[in-house]
């Protein structure tokens, strides 16, 4: 029994025998007896209620029984508590299918920023991070990551913040060795998905701090959108093939591997077996050596790109080609050319997790698709008579990542690119450059990395004269959502 059923017990017990001392009569006390006993049924009654009430206070109060007397004053409800459900978003919440590559990583995740038929998630993309704006369908991801490079060179190796092979002095233009430690390559991505009647919406933008306008100015990388299986906007062309890249610290990578951020227009033909065909239609400036204060390039034409390509649980292979219309513009005389070309590229994935990349590209006149040609004006030049002439350039690249176990992994990479010999040409213009790297990455965190790069890299002249550099790079990198 409670202590204040006792209490009342002995209340009722105290009262009756003076209750019975105060009354004269047998029948008026057996009356204010029976009146004492409905009291007490009725306030233990409503004991047992308050009693259930304190036992389950976020319960609704059960129902009282017919006889039990309301209370006198009730007091005031607790305020109910909203139930949020967050959604979590995953591959099925967003109706997104998961890319049917070989999952593997890299240290700059270009292979992440890439469209793709279907709009189809990158190799390895869960899509973790993803929000839904509140009272909208879209989702929204915001990721990136800090990396900060240190690298010392054994000799002058021209670009001090990646190792272009094409920008290495030769002769008497040659430094010193040097150090160098920067953070450009850290970047921000802002992604949104949304399903749409016409298939699902995905836009893409992306930083990072290799731009002008001081040691870190911020450059656009990327800012599209793709409705469905079409694409426009500012992004890598359609004649690249990101899964193909090799895993390097380096930013730059082996010089024969095609590398242009452009703005273009494409479209995906999904087919069946994994395969898909690519059209684009993109505007590159094209790079032509000219001579003369009144000279100047010309675009009158967009470059098309045609690519087909498969995709499996073992790799890709892609091939692309290039259609390109080069033209110049000058007082005395004017000419333009057909120039184009063409690429082989593809990866393969192990079970054990080891990886493979490789491509080849030749072509003429594609100078500015190429990662060591770019901006250099070798797409063609102008000969004495006035006519120009598209440059032949051929090259191919190599890596092999061996995972050592689940938190170590080493990449080694070679890269040889060639440009014809050209009477036209400057004696120090670019004839061929040499590539390699050799590295080993500790990953003991999805969310942040560290390797180091042992780099080679070696230029010849249109002369014959050359020149190589060396180069130690360690590299630590933070995601934001891994």
């Amino acid at each position: 029994m409670t202590p204040s059923r006792k209490l009342l017990w002995l209340a009722v017990v105290a009262a009756l025998p003076l209750s019975a001392q105060a009354q004269s009569s047998d029948a008026k006390r057996d009356a204010e007896i029976a009146a004492l006993k409905q009291t007490v049924n009725q306030l233990m009654q409503r004991i047992e209620v308050l009693e259930a009430e304190r036992a389950t206070p976020a319960a609704p109060v059960a129902a009282r029984a017919a006889d039990a007397p309301a209370p006198a004053s009730a007091a005031p409800a607790a305020p109910a508590v909203a139930t949020v459900v967050v959604p979590v978003a995953s591959l099925a919440t967003l109706d997104v299918e998961p890319s049917p590559l070989p999952a593997h990583d890299s240290f700059d995740e270009d292979d992440q920023s890439t469209a793709r038929v279907d709009n189809e998630a990158a190799p390895g993309d869960a899509l973790a991070g993803f929000f839904q704006v509140p009272g909208s369908d879209t989702w929204l991801r915001l990721s990136g990551y800090a990396k900060l490079d240190a690298m010392v060179d054994s000799d002058d190796a021209g670009d001090s913040d990646q190792f272009i092979t094409s920008s290495i002095p030769v002769g008497d233009q040659r430094g010193k060795s040097q150090f160098n430690m920067h953070a450009r390559q850290t970047r921000l991505t802002l992604e949104a998905r949304r399903q749409t009647s016409a298939g699902q919406l995905r836009f893409f933008l992306q930083n990072d701090f290799f731009g002008s306008g001081g040691s870190y100015g911020y450059r656009l990388r990327h800012a599209w959108g793709q409705l469905g299986n079409t694409y426009v906007g500012f992004g890598w062309s359609a004649f690249m093939d990101l899964d193909s890249g090799a895993d390097t610290l380096d930013f730059a990578g082996p010089g024969a591997v095609p590398v242009a951020r452009l703005a273009s227009i494409r479209q995906y033909f999904p087919l069946a077996h994994g395969n898909q065909l690519i059209l684009a239609a993109e505007h590159q400036s094209a790079d032509i050596r000219l001579d003369g204060d009144d000279a100047r390039t010309r675009t009158a034409a967009p470059d098309l790109v045609l690519a087909a390509r498969h995709e499996a649980d073992w790799g890709n292979v892609q091939l692309s080609g290039l259609l390109r219309y080069l033209s110049y513009d000058a007082t005395a005389r004017s000419d333009s050319t057909i120039a184009g070309g063409a690429a082989l590229s593809g990866s393969w994935g192990a079970q054990s997790g080891d990886y493979l990349v490789y491509g080849v590209v030749g072509g003429e006149g594609i100078a500015g698709y190429v990662g060591d040609l770019g901006g250099l004006d070798l797409d063609a030049v102008v000969d004495p008579e006035g006519d120009l002439q598209a440059l032949r350039e051929w090259g191919a690249w190599l890596g092999y990542t061996h995972l050592w176990n689940g938190r170590w992994r080493s990449t080694l990479t070679y890269g040889r690119l060639y440009l014809e010999r050209d009477a036209v040409l400057d004696p120090s213009a670019f004839r061929r450059s040499d590539y390699a790297a050799a590295n080993i990455v500790w990953a003991p965190a999805p969310s942040w990395s560290w390797g180091l790069e042992l780099l080679y890299g070696k230029l010849q002249q249109q002369d014959g004269e050359d020149a190589d550099a060396m180069r130690l790079q360690t590299s630590l990198k933070y995601d934001f959502i891994r």
